[in-house]
């Protein structure tokens, strides 16, 4: 939200420099994102000066060019070489001198002493495209001869300069977002040091001029509309808005656009009440209906698209048809346009759940809507309506021809909140004296309906939606009183604590240490994405998607069921920033409908922890020391695998079963203890595809909650080093392509189970001279009896064993 300084100043007698004001604005929760200079001509004019052409004579080089010398009003004659065809003698002008920089749309040039066709020129005389007041190109400005010479002309055509400032609004605090909440903020916070206070505008002139239009307003639904005001305005001219009212709204980024819906955009940022102005001439039957029309009804707003309603959406109608989406968008039959004489001046509170709804469903954010769905001041909109009737009799040249239409059959009373001091001290830190606390509440417009000695019965303004309880009084109490202002305690207390064993958030910081140490980063995506995801997917299905009722976008519209989307639009994000070496981790939750015929929350949804691990690109980075390798799926394989290990797993243990999927188009899911606790695998180049990734991405995820669980039924187990020696035999086979290295690992261990204690494959060779359809394996078997030394004849015995179960349930030969 932008706030510009000068227009502040007309409700807050401040002189602040800019520096100040954002560190006060910051210190009391509307924390300023940064500011910047904004003047209504570029450059403001610095430089240019009213200046008298005193002589004007033909240059003898050129049949067009003209030697001119000016008076600057410096008591100096100054030449100037001029083309414009209407320069004379006696003419006062406009001159840009030496070192003046002038701006061309989004160009600039200096001007320069210089030599035009041997003669010398000291400056430039202009014309209003060059200064940027005009767009008449056809020579220079002449302005009227009683300027006195040396004026400048940043003076002269009143050029405005301004300080705006960017301020990041949150979203619950609504009653700032205007000029006047702004300033009624900064006026509580000075007030604790000096005597000051805001202003509202002088609405005291309004008055009704005649009687003689008659526009009726209907409300039918008084929940999603309290309240509804409004009033006539006859014998207006739509133009231009004056340059002031143009200035305020380019200052904070808003383009004029003529002066009725300038008035009513000025009126909203400076109360933050929306208005609305429907040409009278266009509201059919002189009714106005506040109500909801059938669904899929179509309705153009102004932006010319055509919308199909819902049965709940809010509209302002005439007597046939809708006007506008209450609160959100006007439509594109009703607005004002130059042929406007009259208007019906609409200010009102629509329900802000409503609002929001509907904004969501048809994809609008207007600045009405913004105000609207966090909920205004209620109590507001006649104070409104009168401002912007006033300014457009003064500007517009209209009178009001009618009463005000005030339809608020239920009036939105303040809230009220009991304060206990005790409670103050004990959430701030700090014992606050009694006086100054009163003094911050009341500047606070909160008022104190009763003193209890050690409590207050408060009143809370109704425009303070986000101040409804003790803690958020007191929140507000130290915004004001100055969170830097509180002393920074010189003790500390600590509480031992009990924790259960295991530790979940010890396990995380060990895992995540662990991952950070191999040289990957932690990522947090979002819990909320887009149901696309899921649209084409037959192992996360959409219609287990856990939706959002009302999204802030489409893409953000339910929960995800995996980890693995957010971390695709990680590495696209990086890779998109040549980045494309990536090693990224993630502990999240995942959200899922289990059971959708139930109405018991813990039975109809299932939310489960998972750590999630991405790999792309280079598994190491590139380095004298060491060669640059790919990742692949066996690095994260291993990764995996040495996790669970860290964990307290036997990894030996782990079985694996292949897997391929829409997501993971080849992969293992790990099975430990007749449990599925994850996956690894290769994402699938269709779902690469939709994040324009083309390298491979590797993929593992761990099931976080039941690893939590078989951890908890670990125990510690003691063995003293083994006093004899182990034996090692080799053995390479020749075997089936289809035979993997965990059907020779189980049948090993099968065979043999007390003597043999590991198995590796060391080396894989698949080419010529092996046959076809082969591969050759070469295998180490590890072999420790812990009572006495193994010899020859026994470790013989095993792998004759071994060799004859290869050979008779696999086919396997030695080489």
């Amino acid at each position: 939200m932008k706030i510009s300084y000068n227009w502040l100043k007309e409700y807050l007698n401040i002189d602040l420099s800019a520096e100040k004001l954002s560190e006060i604005l910051t210190n009391i929760g509307l924390e300023v994102g940064g500011y910047e200079t904004y003047e209504s001509i570029k450059g403001g004019m610095e430089g240019l000066v009213i200046a008298k052409v005193k002589t004007c004579k033909p240059h003898n080089n050129s049949d067009h060019l003209s030697v001119t010398t000016v008076d600057l009003g410096d008591g100096q004659d100054t030449q100037i070489v001029c083309g414009a065809s209407n320069v004379a003698a006696g003419q006062t002008v406009v001159v840009a001198t030496v070192g003046t920089t002038l701006y061309s749309g989004g160009d600039s040039f200096v001007i320069k002493k210089s030599k035009i066709r041997g003669e010398e020129s000291f400056g430039m005389i202009c014309g209003e495209t060059e200064i940027g007041i005009g767009t008449d190109d056809s020579g220079i400005m002449i302005l009227p001869e009683e300027i006195p010479t040396g004026t400048l002309a940043k003076e002269y055509f009143k050029i405005e300069s301004d300080t705006v400032f960017e301020v990041d609004l949150t979203p619950n605090r609504i009653d700032a977002a205007s000029h006047i909440g702004v300033a009624r903020d900064i006026a509580a916070y000075l007030k604790q040091s000096q005597s000051i206070n805001y202003s509202y505008p002088d609405i005291s002139s309004f008055s009704i001029n005649n009687n003689n239009m008659n526009i009726e307003v209907i409300v039918e639904d008084n929940i999603l509309c309290p309240r509804y005001s409004g009033v006539c305005i006859s014998g207006i001219k739509v133009d231009n808005s004056p340059a002031w009212l143009q200035n305020r709204l380019k200052a904070i980024g808003l383009e004029p656009i003529n002066n009725v819906v300038d008035i009513t955009n000025y009126v909203l940022h400076e109360y933050g009440q929306p208005l609305h102005a429907f040409d009278a001439e266009k509201i059919i039957g002189n009714k106005i209906l506040v109500k909801t029309l059938p669904s899929k009804t179509k309705f153009t707003t102004l932006d010319e698209v055509e919308r199909n309603l819902s049965e709940t959406d809010l509209m302002i109608c005439n007597k046939e048809q809708g006007m506008c989406i209450a609160g959100i968008f006007g439509g594109i039959e009703s607005g004002v346009t130059d042929s406007t004489t009259s208007i019906f001046l609409e200010s009102a509170y629509f329900n802000p759940v409503s609002v929001r709804k509907t904004a969501r469903r048809h994809a609008l954010n207007t600045d009405a809507s913004f105000r609207f769905e966090r909920g205004i001041d209620p109590n507001n909109t006649v104070n409104a309506l009168k401002r912007a009737a006033i300014l457009i009799k003064e500007i517009a040249g209209g009178v009001i021809s009618s009463e005000i239409t005030d339809i608020y059959p239920n009036p939105i009373t303040d809230f009220t909140v009991n304060l206990r001091l005790s409670q103050v001290t004990r959430l701030i830190g700090e014992n606050i004296p009694q006086d100054k606390i009163k003094n911050i509440l009341e500047s606070l417009e909160i008022g104190i309906i009763a003193d209890n000695g050690d409590s207050f019965d408060l009143k809370i303004p109704a425009y303070r939606v986000d101040v409804q309880r003790e803690a958020d009084v007191i929140e507000e109490i130290l915004r004001i009183y100055g969170y830097n202002t509180i002393t920074i305690p010189t003790t500390i207390n600590a509480t031992l604590g009990y924790s259960e064993s295991p530790d979940i958030q010890q396990m995380r910081n060990i895992i995540s240490d662990h991952l950070v140490a191999q040289g990957f980063n932690e990522i947090m995506a979002n819990s909320l994405t887009k149901s696309d995801y899921y649209e084409t997917s037959y192992i996360l299905k959409k219609d287990k998607c856990i939706k959002i009722l009302n999204p802030l976008s489409q893409d953000l519209n339910v929960m995800r069921q995996s980890l693995l989307f957010g971390g695709l639009e990680a590495i696209e994000y990086n890779s998109n920033r040549q980045n494309s070496d990536i090693k990224f981790f993630e502990f999240g939750n995942c959200y899922s409908i289990t059971n959708s015929e139930s109405t018991k929350v813990d039975e109809k949804y299932q939310q489960n922890e998972i750590l999630a691990l991405f790999v792309s690109g280079n598994k190491n980075t590139e380095s004298w020391l060491n060669e640059t390798k790919k990742a692949s799926f066996f690095y994260i394989k291993t990764i995996t695998e040495n996790i669970l290990l860290k964990l307290g797993f036997i990894v030996d243990n782990l079985t694996y079963n292949s897997i391929s999927n829409d997501l993971l188009s080849d992969g293992l899911e790990i099975i430990y203890q007749n449990k599925h606790i994850g996956n690894i695998g290769f994402v699938s180049k269709k779902e690469l595809k939709k994040f324009g990734t083309k390298q491979d991405v590797f993929y593992s995820e761990l099931n976080w909650e039941i690893i939590i669980n078989i951890i908890k039924k670990h125990k510690i187990q003691f063995a003293e080093l083994p006093k004899y020696p182990s034996v090692r035999r080799d053995l390479s086979l020749l075997l089936d392509n289809n035979i993997k290295f965990e059907n020779l690992k189980q049948l090993a261990f099968k065979t043999e189970k007390k003597l043999l204690k590991n198995v590796d494959l060391f080396d894989v060779y698949e080419g010529n001279n092996i046959g076809e359809g082969k591969k050759s394996y070469a295998l180490s078997f590890i072999l420790l009896d812990e009572t006495k030394t193994l010899n020859d004849k026994q470790i013989d015995k095993i792998m004759s064993k071994i060799i004859q179960v290869y050979e008779q349930e696999l086919g396997a030969k030695l080489r």
